[in-house]
């Protein structure tokens, strides 16, 4: 999608819209990311300039939070919100990255070690998230994207042991039809990262304008999942 394609989109939607809309972003630092990318804007600012002027952002995402702390940015929610979008996983996951450096016998003890952390992180995401939806609105879910990790043997095991974290995201969204977003195809260029696990201004850029189209286009009566992101690789890579 070209700059003024997106442009023109984004004017369309704000002049056509009648419903207003209070959005707010639950999760960690791809939504809380303004300490990386100052002095260029940050997620929640790209996205409030993008609002039509009857609708509202507010920020709940608090950089370095994992699953556990989204029960407490859930008590500060404004009264009058309307659409939840929640990504958060990344830092639980980044957690277990020292455990791929653990010495097994087989390949097979190294997969019952992955699927004991899976399990954990499948009850507290799904625990998480049951607590969310007990808010009775909208919300979307996003997967975990990929790092820019420097190291390349670091990057791939980061790479490979995130598919089945975010399995688990996945399986959340269809189990009960969430939009979700999926971060991964979204944020795919260099440019897109301020840091190896943080979002640039590029990339928030990016996501802000998919938050804004889950909000617009997926209706919750129908209770289907709908993906959001680049559906055609010319799509990605003109982006």
């Amino acid at each position: 999608m070209s700059n003024y394609q997106k442009t023109e989109t984004i004017r369309s939607f704000q002049e056509t819209t009648s419903v207003k809309h209070h959005i707010v972003l639950l999760g960690d630092s791809i939504f809380d990311n303004r300490e990386y990318v100052e002095p260029d804007p940050c997620v929640i600012d790209q996205l409030g300039n993008k609002l039509p002027s009857a609708w509202k952002a507010t920020l709940r995402a608090i950089d370095g939070d994992k699953i556990g702390n989204v029960e407490s940015q859930l008590v500060a929610l404004p009264a009058d919100s309307t659409f939840l979008i929640l990504s958060v996983g990344g830092n639980d996951a980044l957690g277990y990255l020292n455990l791929f450096g653990e010495k097994v016998r087989d390949v097979g003890e190294a997969i019952l070690l992955l699927a004991d952390v899976v399990q954990y992180f499948s009850e507290i995401y799904r625990g998480m998230l049951d607590n969310v939806l007990k808010k009775g609105l909208p919300i979307a879910l996003c997967t975990i994207y990929l790092p820019r990790f420097p190291e390349k043997e670091l990057q791939r095991v980061a790479v490979t042991a995130l598919a089945v974290f975010n399995d688990v995201i996945i399986q959340e969204a269809f189990k009960h039809g969430l939009p979700l977003l999926d971060l991964r195809l979204i944020c795919h260029d260099d440019a897109d990262y301020a840091n190896p696990i943080e979002p640039s201004a590029h990339g928030g850029d990016k996501i802000t304008d998919y938050i804004l189209k889950i909000v617009h286009e997926w209706q919750a009566s129908e209770r289907q999942t709908q993906v959001f992101c680049p559906v055609k690789q010319d799509d990605v890579e003109g982006q």
